[in-house]
């Protein structure tokens, strides 16, 4: 009879399944309660003014604590499952609400005053600082300094901590009031930052499965998905704008049916870039800059409301939640932590290549910028200081994981974890203590950084007319040219495209409302 028992008790269908839901409920459980714990601590630290431990690093050290508690009490398999980073689920669920969320609460005068030295930045910059890095840990290799590599797989690894994730530092620039155009240039560049990393990932592992080994090739290929994702994220845009405008739906008894296809589009941009193979980051990005620009006025304003404080809402979550979902990741994931070397010069390395992309591109903007409006070296410093690697660093390095063999992809993925940590815990408490040796903070900036780029601050809004001294350089007659170039699209903008797209009728006044 026990024997009978034995061979039917694990054949019960209905055995099974009611422990997997037990341990799906224990599970959700603990993650929301991580959650609560992480946005009340969040908030005495915020209300008591002790910037040494910002919501983002207290957060990444709850799931840190709560996963190094569940590995030393053997928690049960099923329960630990729902906390594996998946990476699958952070590129498709976590991260487009934050990546739109950037779009949509992007101040369009302060980024497209910075734009050039923004992309500069976020596309040179980061190309080189893949590059640089690549180079060291594959030098570091070959004179044995470190754990030796493959060329390409250098490239992936630098392409990966290229990614910088400074939710920490921005947040703490709000809190102390930093300068306005610091802010643009550190939040400009890690909003494009991002989808250059992943397409530099992208792109080096297709040269490393031999898909394209032509250089040139491969140049074509970024070029084609990084204008391709654009394009499809505008275009999604503009659609969503003409269909609100054309619609009718700004009535009271519609305004639930606005709201559901306004959230709609932005995961429809992301889906189709996926899709056609594109990077969804990229399209969901200008999508959230468009539908900010053009469709958010043709909404009511009771749904204006309701979507500016929904995005904010789910984008607050899916931050705090991938802080903590990385933290119990990091304490329950197998390391290789056989190549310290491999950590400690990885982590010099990034430190010189980040110096290389912050200097060597301000180098380049202030050549070609007018005295007035230089990025100053104090700027260019902090700009260095606030180059944190995050959730998307991390979740590349998962994936490499994956995608190479031998041991490679642990022996990354257990350095990225290890930089992740240093920087969020190390530079993010200090951040605060850095602005103030820099002398960046305060400078009378009491009302809120997004309201502030309108007055005549540092290196923001050039004006070129009165300078009649530089008119023989040819340099900043080109720039004079890319000016009215600018000034021609500002004024296309509001000729054509918001009466077109919007309900207003053109004039500046509606336009800087808009």
């Amino acid at each position: 009879m026990g024997a009978d028992e034995l061979q039917i008790s694990p054949a019960d269908p209905r055995g099974t399944p009611g422990k997997e839901q037990q341990a799906a409920g224990v599970g959700i459980l603990l993650q929301i309660m991580m959650l609560v714990l992480s946005f009340v601590l969040g908030h005495v630290l915020r209300r008591h003014k002790f910037y040494y431990l910002p919501e983002a690093s207290a957060s990444l050290l709850i799931g840190l604590i709560v996963g190094g508690l569940a590995n030393i009490s053997n928690t049960e398999t099923n329960i630990r499952t729902w906390f594996n980073f998946h990476e699958e689920f952070f590129f498709l669920f976590l991260l487009p609400p934050i990546i739109f969320q950037s779009g949509f609460s992007l101040s369009p005068k302060p980024f497209f005053s910075n734009f050039g030295a923004i992309v500069t930045f976020a596309i040179l910059g980061t190309l080189l600082a893949s590059i640089v890095t690549g180079v060291l840990v594959y030098l570091g290799g070959v004179v044995f300094l470190m754990y030796r590599l493959p060329f390409v797989e250098c490239l992936m690894f630098g392409a990966l901590v290229s990614a910088t994730d400074p939710v920490t530092v921005l947040s703490i620039f709000q809190e102390l009031g930093t300068d306005m155009n610091l802010y643009a240039l550190v939040f400009g560049e890690s909003v494009l930052n991002d989808a250059m990393a992943i397409s530099l990932y992208r792109t080096m592992s297709l040269v490393r499965s031999h898909v394209s080994s032509n250089f040139f090739l491969v140049i074509v290929r970024f070029l084609e998905t990084f204008a391709g994702s654009m394009s499809s994220g505008v275009g999604v845009g503009f659609t969503s704008a003409l269909l609100f405008k054309y619609a009718g739906l700004d009535i009271d008894n519609l305004q639930n049916l606005e709201c559901c296809l306004f959230v709609l589009f932005p995961y429809f941009s992301y889906m189709l870039a996926e899709g056609l193979g594109l990077s969804g980051i990229v399209s969901i990005l200008f999508t959230g800059i468009v539908m900010k620009q053009y469709t958010f006025s043709n909404l009511s304003e009771n749904s204006q409301r309701f979507v500016s404080a929904f995005f904010h809402l789910i984008s607050s979550l899916a931050e705090t939640f991938v802080f903590i979902y990385m933290g119990f990741d990091i304490a329950m994931e197998q390391h290789s932590w056989s190549h310290v070397g491999f950590i400690f010069f990885s982590i010099l390395f990034i430190g010189v290549a980040r110096a290389a992309n912050v200097f060597g591109c301000a180098y380049l903007v202030n050549l070609v910028r007018p005295a007035h409006r230089r990025i100053p070296l104090k700027h260019q410093k902090a700009l260095w200081y606030s180059g944190l690697r995050g959730a998307m660093a991390f979740a590349l390095a998962l994936q490499s994981v994956h995608d190479l063999p031998e041991g490679h992809g642990q022996t990354i993925f257990t350095a990225t974890t290890a930089i992740v940590v240093l920087t969020v815990l190390l530079i993010g408490g200090s951040t605060g203590t850095m602005l103030e040796a820099l002398e960046v903070v305060g400078d009378g900036h009491d009302r809120p950084i997004s309201d502030g780029f309108e007055g005549n601050n540092g290196y923001i809004a050039p004006t070129y007319d009165d300078e009649g001294e530089s008119s023989g350089n040819r340099i900043k007659m080109k720039l004079k040219e890319f000016h009215k170039s600018t000034t021609s699209f500002t004024a296309i903008d509001r000729n054509y495209l918001t009466p077109f797209f919007t309900t207003h009728n053109g004039d500046e006044e509606e336009h800087g409302k808009a």
